[in-house]
């Protein structure tokens, strides 16, 4: 029996019209209107789609904007430089800076950079601290992203074993911690793999959670998955296919024998995508709160 699907596009639409509100309701009741800061370097043709998607989302919700496209000739002081000024702009609640950055820029040096007030991210070390000491903070947003999917899904994770494939800092590692934690969505045990773990398929069938983001097509397929497993498929892929209009397809890490396994299963792409978008809006939006709040 095919898997039921886990419908990321649907959950976002919802959660991107209640922060729009949120964000109306702040510029009326503040004069605030939520901004986030892009910094784009050089022209990957991913990273472009992604922020393109990302400035779309934020004019739908009624929240600024501001792009700044860089060269990729654009030096690391030159980016610090930019940084700061984002940091010193009062306008600008939320700082994004798409990764990967070009060879010979330092993604840490900039990241650490961020002021951790304007990490919408939640990727400094500041907001990564709070997140592990269960202290109030901007989570990292595909991570938060999948927690919301399980939620909506009614997938019951206390007391569940999660195994996650993939140590990132921006998805494996922290979602990995989230599945952990004493709260709605957690309470589960928890087992990270990566390139180093022996018999892989042995410890991903011993999921009743699977958490794929290795960021490699064909990581997991069906007879490594616990059937009637729930899977989230964090990876997106671009695979070449001359039957395509740009002559390629979109995949997961998970091949498609996983769906007649699994009994939920995130979709790639409609799965985890859009709710990482819509979980950088509502960071943005908390920001903007945030400052607002502190205002003389």
């Amino acid at each position: 029996m095919a898997a039921e699907w886990i419908d990321g596009k649907a959950l976002a639409a919802q959660w991107r019209a209640a922060i729009r509100e949120k964000a109306a309701a702040l510029a009326a009741r503040t004069g605030v209107t939520p901004g986030l800061g892009v910094v784009l370097v050089g022209e990957n043709p991913a990273s472009v789609s992604y922020v393109t998607a990302k400035e779309r989302a934020l004019a739908e919700a009624g929240m600024r904007s501001i792009d700044l496209r860089l060269s990729v000739e654009t030096t690391q002081t030159e980016l610090l430089a930019v940084i700061r000024r984002l940091n010193d702009d009062p306008s600008v609640h939320g700082i994004l800076v798409q990764l990967p950055l070009p060879r010979g820029l330092d993604a840490e040096a900039v990241i650490r950079a961020i002021a951790p007030e304007k990490d919408v991210d939640g990727f400094t070390p500041e907001n990564i601290g709070r997140m592990i000491l269960g202290e109030p903070c901007f989570l990292p947003c595909t991570p938060h992203g999948i927690i919301q999917l399980l939620l909506h899904a009614g997938v019951e994770t206390a007391g569940r074993h999660a195994v996650v494939v993939g140590r990132s800092n921006i998805v494996g590692r922290p979602v990995a911690h989230l599945l952990s934690r004493k709260a709605p969505g957690g309470n589960a045990t928890v087992t990270l793999c990566h390139t180093g773990t022996r018999d892989l398929a042995a410890h991903t069938r011993q999921a009743d959670i699977l958490v794929v983001a290795s960021g490699r097509p064909g990581t997991v397929s069906g007879d490594m998955v616990k059937p009637g497993a729930t899977v989230i498929d964090v990876g997106v892929n671009r695979v070449p296919d001359a039957a395509a209009p740009k002559g390629y397809r979109l995949c997961g890490d998970c091949d498609a024998s996983v769906a007649e396994v699994a009994g939920r299963l995130t979709p790639v792409p409609g799965g985890v995508g859009p709710m990482t978008i819509a979980m950088l809006l509502e960071n943005t939006c908390l920001a903007a709160e945030r400052a607002a709040e502190a205002r003389p």
